[in-house]
């Protein structure tokens, strides 16, 4: 299949392959729209089972962070970057490296940071190699995990999810279902049950499961099950594609926040959810503490920016966008790529301009 016609090639500006023999490198770059800026995205490390798999989500995760910078205000462009491989049993710092290097070549088109397989470590690995990759504070050189700030920001939004879906002014009892308690799913738990929220959680990851139930109290739910838990909220925080058409009618909550990307496996999804009556909140909206926070660490600005940039987003682009989807009777899905595309393909700015 050509890459113009694959079905989630939505006029990506750059799709760059790379293989360095002697590291065993192989990574695809796919940079998807730099009209607002340079295109910031993290680079993921993944076992995929072939490369047409690795096309696919290299593609829709780029995607994702035009529409996310674009509609959180930030002045970026979306790109992502995979490796393919299993970051447990492949990765090397020579090999890291080398992606370092590969980063470089575009010389400044495309910013990476870290991601699923690909932590902090090996983001200052890379840094070795190019200047173009946050991650970490580049005024101090400290490293930085945005994990707590993907976390924070689904917080905020489950808040303002509950308010307008449910009428409820507090967390105190809610109950929601976390499906993955990795960083991010992690670090959510903990606030929702500091909230005094009675959380669910399930992870493929016996430890990530374990470590959740002896820290924080939570309660365990198979994978199998944890779609399907009586909650107020489901939140998906692992791989996407998680609703689907057969999904969706099994889902045990009226609201869908999570942070894992690409949650819907069609458009047509969003759409399903709002004729079930369930509210869901665009996972790139919900999930864009992170992309805010290295965003901050690489053109530079304090804690307490990154912490009001969420709370705008949450206090005012949410209710934004159940509103016009409820007047509209349109999925919150369609309503948000709307408002993300007027920002976007509204008029090109300087790669240098602050948010």
């Amino acid at each position: 299949m050509s890459v113009f016609s694959h079905p989630d090639y939505d006029g990506h500006e750059k799709l760059v392959f790379h293989r360095d023999a002697d590291t065993g490198l192989q990574a695809i770059i796919a940079i998807h729209n730099t009209h607002l800026g340079c295109a910031l995205g993290g680079c993921r490390m993944w076992p995929y089972a072939n490369e047409d798999e690795a096309i696919a989500d290299v593609l829709r995760l780029s995607r994702g962070m035009t529409y996310k910078a674009a509609i959180t205000g930030l002045n970026l462009g979306g790109g992502k970057a995979v490796i393919i491989g299993d970051p447990h049993v492949d990765k090397t710092p020579e090999l890291l490296r080398a992606m370092g290097r590969l980063v470089n070549s575009l010389q400044g088109e495309y910013v990476t940071a870290e991601d699923v397989g690909i932590g902090e470590e090996d983001v200052l690995t890379m840094a070795a190699e190019t200047e173009f990759v946050t991650g970490f504070d580049h005024r101090s050189g400290a490293s930085g995990d945005p994990s707590p700030f993907t976390a924070y920001g689904v917080f905020r939004g489950i808040e303002q999810a509950a308010r307008f879906q449910l009428d409820w002014d507090t967390l105190a009892g809610m109950r929601v279902a976390i499906q993955g308690v990795g960083k991010v799913g992690y670090e959510l738990a903990r606030l929702l049950t500091e909230a005094g929220a009675r959380v669910y959680v399930a992870d493929i990851f016996p430890d990530n499961l374990k470590r959740a139930v002896a820290d924080l109290g939570v309660i365990p739910v198979s994978p199998e099950e944890i779609l399907r838990q009586p909650a107020e909220v489901f939140s998906p925080c692992a791989m996407g594609a998680v609703l689907n058409a057969r999904s969706i009618r099994e889902l045990g909550a009226p609201i869908v926040a999570g942070s894992a990307n690409n949650q819907l496996d069609t458009e047509e999804d969003g759409h399903r959810l709002a004729a079930s009556g369930v509210l869901y909140v665009p996972d790139y909206v919900i999930n864009s503490g992170g992309l805010i926070e290295v965003y901050y660490q690489y053109f530079g600005a304090d804690r307490q920016e990154v912490l009001r940039h969420i709370d705008r987003v949450a206090a005012e682009t949410l209710p934004q966008i159940f509103r016009i989807a409820a007047a509209e009777n349109a999925a919150t899905s369609e309503v948000a790529d709307q408002l993300a595309r007027e920002r976007f393909m509204s008029r090109p700015l300087a790669h240098t301009d602050a948010a």
